[in-house]
């Protein structure tokens, strides 16, 4: 298994000088991380990632920045509304995946990482979220991107989170057979499939998940969490409920050198959880 972590989370509490790509680079090795879930927007301030500002220049700047730091882009984060209702905004947000897509393949990124989105503008769950006619929705706006990664050589990969339209296992398997493509990935993140109506049968959940989705599992997001009245609150790993020990396991037999990036970690305890997951995993 190959540790990593949010580029975005490294430095985060530092002051703005500490917060640009280079240095938070530097402290991710630093710490012992060896990829990176890198979301442009985050890392490098100022600039609209638009189709425009994704050239090959920056392609290769990133590429250059990271290889100092002996680190691979597992994720190249492009979290945007497919499902968008509006069809001007739709195309926008279209044309930035196509631009993150052409980024990728010279980056040599693992995958271009995106959720499933909500079918209104806010981007927040709904009544109709968990509908077919969302799922429908979003399937048919993720084909032609889906079409463009494959020209590119490019994998795209879709992460399933309760709170929107590809909510389970078996909704992210209905869109892995309406695709049809070899390049239509997933990003595995346990948390993210919990909700406080499944959180104590959470084994069953995330067992159902890996056996369901196992062969089409790219990457892996490691967090843990913790709950406030009705809602679950994301924290880095160890600091939580989750038992890591079956999806370890499932890692170890099934998914050798797979790259997890840790998620809502911070400058305090960043290293904490890298090591206390090295050690699960190798033990």
């Amino acid at each position: 298994m190959q540790l990593g972590i949010r580029l975005h989370d490294v430095n985060s509490a530092l002051p703005p000088q500490a917060q640009t790509l280079e240095r938070r680079a530097q402290t991710a090795r630093e710490e012992g991380f060896s990829c990176v879930h890198l979301a442009l927007s985050k890392v490098i301030p100022g600039v609209t990632f638009d189709e425009c500002a994704l050239t090959e220049g920056l392609a290769m700047h990133v590429r250059w920045v990271l290889a100092q730091n002996e680190l691979d882009t597992a994720v190249l984060g492009c979290y945007l509304n497919l499902a968008h209702p509006d069809p001007d905004r739709l195309r926008n947000i279209q044309s930035r995946y196509y631009g993150h897509l052409r980024v990728a393949a010279l980056m040599g990124a693992g995958v271009v990482g995106t959720e499933t989105g909500a079918p209104n503008p806010e981007y927040k769950t709904d009544a109709a979220t968990h509908t077919q006619g969302a799922l429908d929705t979003f399937v048919r706006n993720l084909a032609p991107v889906v079409e463009r990664a494959e020209r590119l050589g490019v994998s795209l990969a879709i992460e399933p989170v309760w709170k929107h339209i590809v909510y389970d296992a078996d909704r992210a398997m209905e869109v892995l057979r309406a695709i049809q493509s070899p390049n239509l990935r997933i990003i595995f993140d346990p948390v993210n499939l919990l909700y406080a109506g499944n959180a104590d049968n959470r084994e069953r959940v995330i067992e159902h998940a890996m056996d369901t989705l196992a062969e089409h599992i790219a990457v892996v997001h490691l967090k843990d969490f913790t709950r406030e009245g009705e809602e679950l609150r994301a924290v880095a790993a160890g600091l939580g409920e989750m038992d890591y020990a079956p999806i370890l396991r499932f890692l170890k037999a099934r998914k050798p050198y797979i790259q997890a990036t840790l998620e809502n970690t911070s400058n305090d305890n960043a290293v904490q959880s890298r090591e206390l997951l090295q050690r699960l995993y190798e033990e």
